[in-house]
């Protein structure tokens, strides 16, 4: 999908993220925008401390959820939709997780977690609308089983909601047909102009037989 797509997924994911956490029942412990602090020292710097996390800055944040997430998943060939139910998924449960699941559900071999050429033709050939809702009715049944559900489900489960509504507006905003063209009141006259012309010409034809 063009840019405009990867804007306003990032800034609804941004939204679910909020700012710095440091819940004592998040595996992923140091949390800023979402980014946790393995991902920072993975990405940015590594020997980054909860306080280098903290001060991250939300241009840091964007740059690492555009080259390690977005791309990654390949999101901009993704089509309308499923590209943001896509990268939603990948940032809150791995890029991992995510592709394989895309691959699954489009019967594709989920060994590799690669989103390849392949993967991206059959996702076009899929409907969006219908693609969008297994994401996320998988997306829901994997976080439910895990053990820190009780604790962080309500929030998941109310994320996971919304990325379904917002996706399926994408989808269906897509694949909606043009509106039709309304004639400009300007070119009425011209109109009319021309079927005089052809009318005149009849009567003339009829008038030579």
């Amino acid at each position: 999908m063009a840019a405009p797509s990867y804007d306003a997924s990032l800034a609804r994911l941004l939204a679910h993220e909020g700012g710095y956490t440091n819940h004592p029942s998040d595996p992923g412990g140091p949390t800023n925008f979402g980014i946790t602090i393995a991902d920072y020292r993975k990405y940015v710097k590594t020997d980054a401390t909860a306080n280098d996390v903290k001060t991250m800055t939300v241009a840091q944040a964007k740059a690492i959820y555009r080259a390690r997430y977005w791309n990654a998943l390949r999101c901009d060939d993704l089509p309308a939709g499923v590209d943001y139910a896509v990268f939603d998924y990948g940032v809150n449960s791995g890029v991992g997780r995510s592709s394989k699941v895309l691959r699954r559900l489009l019967k594709l071999p989920d060994r590799a977690h690669t989103v390849s050429d392949a993967v991206i033709a059959a996702a076009r050939r899929t409907d969006a609308a219908t693609l969008v809702v297994a994401i996320c009715d998988e997306r829901l049944r994997f976080l439910k089983s895990l053990r820190t559900w009780p604790v962080f489900g309500k929030g998941w489960g109310r994320r996971v909601a919304d990325v379904r509504a917002a996706a399926l507006t994408m989808a269906t905003s897509a694949t909606a047909p043009p509106p039709p063209v309304i004639t400009a009141r300007h070119e009425q006259p011209a109109a009319r102009g021309l079927f005089h012309a052809f009318a005149s010409l009849l009567i003339a034809m009829f008038r030579r037989t």
